[in-house]
Order: C-alpha cells, then sequence, then structure tokens
C-alpha cells in the first residue's frame, strides 16, 4: 500500500494534520466512535479533557489493530468534543501529542466537531476513524 501525504500550498498546516491523504489499499475499516470508557462503561479520564482524549485515542487504537492495522494507517477520522472551545481543542491536541506512550498520534486527515452532548453525560471525547490498509 502507498499512502500519500499532502498540505497543499494555501491550506492550514500543522504537524498532526494532513489536509489530503491519498491511498491505494485493498482494506478500508470503518471505526465507530471512541470513547474514554473501558470494557466495563466507566468513563476513565474523569471530567479532564486531556485525559479523556488520550483513553479515546488508546480506545481507538485498540480498534484499529482489532482490524489488522495500525494507527499509521488512519486516513481520517473525526473528533467529537463536548462543548468545544479554544481551551478544549487545545486540551485535545496535547493528548495527540503524547497520546501512543508519549509519541504522538501519527498525523492524517481529521475534524474536530463540537457538540451539545455525548451518549453518556460524563463523555468529553468521542472519535471516529477511516482506516486503509493491505492485508
Amino acid at each position: 500500500m502507498t499512502t500519500q501525504h499532502l498540505n497543499p500550498t494555501g491550506l492550514l498546516s500543522f504537524p498532526p494534520l494532513t489536509q489530503v491523504v491519498v491511498s491505494s489499499c485493498r482494506i478500508l475499516a470503518f471505526i465507530a466512535g471512541q470513547t474514554a470508557c473501558n470494557a466495563q462503561f466507566e468513563v476513565m479520564g474523569g471530567n479532564d479533557y486531556r485525559l479523556q482524549s488520550i483513553q479515546a485515542l488508546k480506545n481507538l487504537q485498540t480498534a484499529v489493530h482489532a482490524a489488522g492495522a495500525t494507527v499509521r494507517d488512519i486516513v481520517s477520522s473525526t473528533v467529537y468534543l463536548r462543548e468545544l472551545t479554544p481551551e478544549v481543542a487545545e486540551q485535545f491536541m496535547a493528548a495527540f501529542s503524547v497520546a501512543m506512550d508519549g509519541e504522538s498520534f501519527p498525523a492524517h486527515a481529521f475534524t474536530m466537531v463540537g457538540v451539545q452532548a455525548l451518549a453518556s453525560p460524563d463523555v468529553l471525547v468521542e472519535i471516529s476513524a477511516m482506516v486503509a490498509f493491505d492485508a
């Protein structure tokens, strides 16, 4: 599989984001929204956006691995943040930079969306993703 990351001139460019991802692959996996919930449906990270974001990204990694891929195969994701403000976005980006055992989550195309509420009143973050990879 080849994956090409493009940041066209004239568009916003910063390390965690790739504006365009072009992939030639054989398998696509669509990952449902992952939150900071553990297997017992307990929300990890309390009322802390950064901690919940780290857990949601780790849960996303678990789901991607179950598909037979790695987080480097994520080509696109949508991040839903409850009551999005610049400070909340900053907390998510701080988590993004350390989520993989101190390493930054791989750059890919993503959209950050502010929402009024998520599935549980305690959930602050939810992330869905598309993964492209070869078997």
